[in-house]
């Protein structure tokens, strides 16, 4: 079959929005540098550790280095930080580089190694020790660590810390020739052993190894610590922006006073912090990815399972996709953990548009046509895409007397609103007929192995002649001309959102059933033979991938992603969704305003003249947030309801939002209890929100969590899962629910099509009741309208 499996070009831009859109604090100081004539030329740089493979977070950070040289003219250069001998390797490097090609990026000039400066490194450090700004320490590494010292408490200096310029240098070059052990010496900056920054109490610029570096073989034996090597590398490399995530904010006072120290002429390059991509469900320290695979947890770097970029490529993920995950994401301040359901659905938006559609059944169980001609074979006509995709195509699939449908499929107790096939009962076959199960085949073991049927000859496309209505539709293929399929399902690695949030041991929440294989699988025959990397979309089953194992028998393919969508809400259009929530924050800013002056009222509010700090916390939220007078003036009135606002605003950024559940819904469950002996804090009320707003959870769901977390049952994420109160938005989790309701109230359904279409709202309300208020409205509507108008 065709199907394009080439890698991104080297210009991403048609997958990303466009550069007019782009507005974030790191693309404003680099419009500032070039307008201030700073810089005349971007100059960034990607600057990985050779010590294990890319994963998901490193892509953010490609991206953005990347995309802003792009944007502005500039260059961005790859450069391995390899300063440290015992964890890197050769096969690091050459993976790295295939990952950030594979994404779509070519760097500027050749690939550049930190191990090329090691010259010029020890050079600046004998430059330090002369200008009196370093000193050889022969202090124990305890020593060091015990003499920095504490954040209320200074250090105190070490002995060697006042040797002269002649007896340092004397002592480095002994150390540069290998003359000292491990651990005998380093070289420290001079600084300030009292420094509030603990991090500038006279920091490690060079220590011993006596290892074999995969470069360097044994030239060296003292390597740069990375405060270091790091700053000094971009000054040599002529970078102009260095960017790097949250937790080396701190370093940057270090990075600063080398860049001064060692007399870098400008322009010089600054460092830029910026939020880290954590996804959950996974974990994306190296030591632990690496843990994983040394103790066989996975099956390699690359397994699918793993958020490594080879892994993700693997299980069939675009590097389109991935970029633009990044770009959606955005760059922040504010570390925080991105739901994994928000990626899973820009892989889904992707592969929408470039998987055609395919069948094929996992777990089989054989239908018998009773009525059908002999050995008769027809070929159908099957659609490549669906409707929804502006791309034509079709492809013949065989239909004939033996066919293999899903066993999960058959029900020999069908439960009510059940709409798939049952013995007495119809089913349309897509593509094809409708079909009756008229007996059920067993074993001696007692198992199912044979559906006896009875196929509507006059039912051809699905449509009856009768008229009759059949509202079930199940996939299948031919079990003569099928093809042998080893599916392997890949799901989340892990059980929880946060695996190592609570350090203990995350290898404890590893989700047992991360990878199920299917090796009776079978496939429709235009299967045969696909190319590794091959993407489809398995109707009804998921987004899968040709393995690059595969040898065609059987044939291997790898679940991408499921077809449930969280995240549709994110996919509407930036405009459309302003629109649609400047109309709810209108329409839900008057009730809780209205709701706000009730309960005023009654706790005795009314009236009361703000102090002057608190009349200047009221103004922030009114001028800085935007907050209506009323919302702002409760919450400046009340220090703890302010405080868990702010802290809940840190997380979710709709100030309106927040305010509402922080005045009106968080009151409300609270009771009487004040807010300091809540079994949570603001932080977690911002989580919840976010839920929210982001569209993952109703806001019914919402206020069940607020509940459940007063009453202590744990934090927001956790509740929602155990409770399994995601928004459902997904047309065929939903379609079960929607024909049962419509089932046990056939006798409205009658009304309604009878002219009474007032009971619309009654259907909306039965089916949220039926999905516990998870049931996302704009789908239910539509599937209701769908139905009740079908006949």
């Amino acid at each position: 079959m065709s199907e394009e499996t080439t890698h991104a070009p080297d210009e991403p831009s048609d997958t990303l929005r466009d550069d007019s859109a782009r507005d974030d604090f790191i693309r404003d100081k680099v419009r500032a540098d070039l307008a201030s004539s700073r810089v005349e030329h971007v100059v960034t740089r990607f600057p990985p550790e050779p010590n294990g493979y890319l994963h998901i977070g490193h892509a953010k950070a490609i991206v953005l280095s990347f995309e802003v040289a792009r944007e502005f003219g500039g260059v961005c250069r790859l450069r391995f930080d390899d300063t440290n001998p015992e964890t890197e390797d050769i096969e690091y490097v050459e993976a790295i580089e295939r990952d950030v090609r594979w994404l779509g990026y070519t760097w500027d000039g050749p690939t550049r190694f930190a191990s090329d400066y090691f010259e010029q490194l020890a050079e600046w450090g004998e430059k330090l020790i002369r200008d009196g700004k370093a000193y050889v320490d022969r202090s124990s590494e305890d020593e060091i660590r015990a003499g920095r010292g504490s954040i209320t408490e200074p250090g105190t200096p070490s002995p060697d810390r006042d040797l002269s310029v002649d007896d340092n240098l004397e002592l480095f070059r002994q150390m540069r020739a290998g003359e000292m052990p491990d651990g005998a010496a380093v070289l420290r900056a001079k600084i300030d052993m009292a420094a509030a920054n603990m991090l500038m109490r006279d920091p490690l610029l060079f220590r011993i190894r006596h290892a074999h570096h995969y470069r360097r073989g044994d030239a060296w034996c003292i390597y740069p610590m990375y405060d270091y090597a790091h700053c000094l590398e971009d000054a040599i490399e002529g970078v102009t922006h260095s960017f790097c995530t949250l937790e080396f904010e701190n370093n940057r006072e270090i990075y600063d006073w080398l860049i001064e120290a060692v007399e870098i002429e400008p322009p010089r390059p600054e460092q830029t912090e910026f939020a880290r991509l954590s996804l959950g469900f996974t974990v994306m320290s190296k030591r632990k990815l690496l843990q994983l695979v040394t103790d066989q947890h996975v099956a390699g770097w690359d397994d699918p399972r793993m958020p490594t970029i080879s892994g993700l490529r693997r299980r069939g993920v675009t590097p389109e996709a991935i970029r633009r995950f990044a770009e959606d994401v955005g760059v922040a301040k504010r570390n925080n953990v991105i739901d994994i359901a928000r990626f899973e659905h820009a892989i889904r938006d992707d592969l929408n548009h470039r998987a055609p559609r395919r069948l094929a059944v996992l777990d089989p169980i054989e239908i018998e046509l009773e009525n059908w001609p002999g050995d008769h074979v027809e070929q159908l006509e099957a659609d490549d895409w669906p409707r929804d995709v502006p791309k034509d195509g079709t492809r013949a699939v065989p239909f004939g007397r033996r066919l293999l449908v899903e066993r999960e499929d058959f029900a020999e107790d069908p439960p009510e609103g059940w709409h798939r096939l049952a013995l007495g009962r119809e089913v349309r076959l897509r593509y094809a007929y409708v079909v009756e199960c008229t007996e059920v085949v067993r074993d001696t073991a007692g198992r199912v192995t044979t559906l006896r049927c009875r196929v509507d000859l006059k039912s051809r496309g699905g449509k009856t002649a009768d008229g009759r209505s059949v509202p079930g539709t199940i996939h299948w293929v031919s079990a003569d001309h099928s093809v042998p399929l080893e599916a392997r399902l890949y799901d989340r690695l892990f059980r929880v959102e946060q695996p190592d949030a609570t350090g203990g041991d995350f290898l404890q929440h590893l989700n047992p059933e991360s990878l199920v294989v299917h090796t009776d699988a079978r496939a429709e025959p235009s299967l045969a033979g696909a190319a590794p990397g091959t993407r489809v979309q398995l109707e009804r089953l998921g987004y899968f991938v040709v393995d690059q194992d595969s040898a065609g028998d059987p044939l291997v393919m790898n679940r991408t992603v499921t077809l449930r969508d969280t995240w549709a809400k994110v996919a509407q259009t930036a405009d459309a969704r302003e629109a649609a929530a400047r109309a709810q924050r209108r329409a839900e800013e008057k009730k809780a305003y209205k709701e706000a002056q009730r309960r005023q009222s009654e706790a005795g509010d009314d009236g009361v003249t703000l102090s002057a700090d608190e009349e200047r916390i009221a103004a922030r939220y009114r001028d800085a947030l935007g907050l209506a007078e009323h919302d702002a003036t409760l919450l400046a009135r009340h220090a703890e309801r302010a405080e868990f606002f702010d802290a809940a605003h840190g997380i979710c950024s709709d100030a309106h939002a927040v305010a509402r559940w922080a005045i009106n819904e968080l009151r409300g469950a609270a009771g009487d209890r004040p807010l300091s002996e809540l079994p949570f804090e603001g932080a977690a009320l911002g989580r919840l929100v976010a839920l929210v707003e982001d569209g993952a959870i109703t806001a019914a769901a919402g206020k069940e969590v607020l509940a459940a977390m007063v009453a202590g049952e744990g934090t927001p994420e956790g509740i929602v899962d155990a409770r399994n109160l995601r928004r459902i938005d997904d047309a065929g989790a939903l379609e079960p629910t929607i024909d049962a309701v419509l089932a046990a109230n056939a006798g409205q359904v009658a009304a309604y099509r009878g002219g009474k279409t007032a009971l619309f709202g009654f259907f909306i309300g039965q089916v949220m009741q039926q999905t516990g208020g998870t049931a996302d409205p704009q789908m239910v509507r539509r599937l209701l309208t769908e139905r009740l108008d079908a006949d």
